[in-house]
């Protein structure tokens, strides 16, 4: 890869970035606090939280396998996909690429950060072709966007594949892992010190149960995410979604749990929607969903909602015509929406 200092924007490089109260006095102990302004009543909600939210991160090292140097959170993986397009982006200057069907927030930042945004069509099985990824790219290209297993279509992508376009590509690559918990497959965060140029994310919003509390992980060198904590707000993860994660973490059993009934419930759920003659196709999958081809879509789709359940329909994406996207429910959940098809 480059250099980093030629990756990161040039205003970021010279950014002072903001000094926290509770960075000033890191490492020694204190017992009384007067120095944020802040309430002395109502403890411990009137404190600020860890501005880089060391407990949680220490938690993380024994589950995810990646050192706290390596680790950035976030307020969703939504705060993550942005920072990466402030940190590294210039707006209207730099563009990035990404597969096409994927996550939509990876358009949507690029929109707001003015970034020109280049697509590139997966083939007819979804499956990642590096040499056309390699192909859109320029020398102002600066990241490059991978899903796996990618959403909205469920399959991993090729890790060969993945590891061709790091191996060849001079900036950024970011593989989102948000799924990688229902899929057997290596995820790419244990090769963060193979490839200085990756960035991994991660989320406690699927297979952890938890996507009110809106905390998102991005893993990358110890100097990538140095970028992040200097860019990113002062204390952008509130104290109640810090005690809720380690929560979390601390049960960890039964988040293994909910993940192997999500995955006892997805092929016995997938086989029974490709019985039904209103399906054409049900895609291979290695996330907490799948993707099925129906005879119309959109018919079905409404149909379900005047039953009360709700799907989503990916008629209008790429490559994704007439299918609906289907997330694994509880088994009575999955009852439901077999019930009402069967009598579409």
């Amino acid at each position: 890869m480059k250099e980093l200092s030629q990756l990161v924007r040039p205003n970021i490089l010279a950014l002072k970035p903001y000094s926290c109260a509770r960075d000033e006095f890191r490492g020694r102990k204190a017992e009384v606090f007067l120095d944020a302004n802040e309430n002395p009543y109502n403890q411990p909600l009137n404190r600020y939280p860890d501005p880089l939210q060391e407990e949680v991160k220490k938690a993380l090292e024994r589950i995810k396998g990646v050192r706290a140097e390596q680790m950035f959170l976030g307020n969703g993986s939504d705060e993550a996909i942005d920072l990466v397009y402030r940190i590294f982006c210039e707006p209207g200057k730099d563009n990035v690429v990404a597969i096409e069907p994927t996550y939509g927030m990876y358009g949507v930042c690029a929109e707001v950060n003015n970034v020109a945004y280049r697509r590139v069509l997966l083939d007819e099985h979804f499956d990642l072709v590096a040499d056309r990824v390699l192909e859109a790219t320029d020398e102002l290209t600066k990241v490059i966007w991978l899903c796996s297993p990618n959403n909205p279509t469920g399959n991993p992508l090729a890790a060969e594949e993945i590891e061709k376009i790091l191996r060849n590509f001079e900036g950024i690559v970011v593989v989102d892992e948000a799924y990688s918990d229902f899929s057997e497959r290596m995820p790419f965060r244990l090769q963060l010190d193979q490839f200085p140029n990756l960035i991994v994310l991660n989320t406690f919003s699927k297979a952890w149960a938890a996507a009110s509390i809106r905390l998102g992980l991005a893993f990358a060198s110890p100097k990538i995410i140095s970028y992040f904590n200097k860019v990113k707000y002062p204390y952008n993860v509130n104290l109640l979604t810090q005690k809720e994660a380690l929560s979390l973490l601390h049960n960890r059993r039964e988040v293994e749990r909910w993940v192997m009934q999500v995955l006892d419930e997805r092929p016995k759920l997938m086989a029974a929607i490709e019985e039904l003659p209103i399906c054409l196709k049900v895609y291979p999958s290695e996330a907490n969903f799948f993707l099925a081809k129906m005879r119309n879509a959109t018919d079905i789709y409404n149909y379900l909602i005047d039953c009360g359940v709700v799907v989503r329909n990916r008629h209008k994406v790429t490559l994704c015509d007439n299918c609906l996207r289907i997330t694994v429910g509880t088994p009575n959940e999955n009852s439901t929406l077999l019930a009402a098809l069967r009598k579409y």
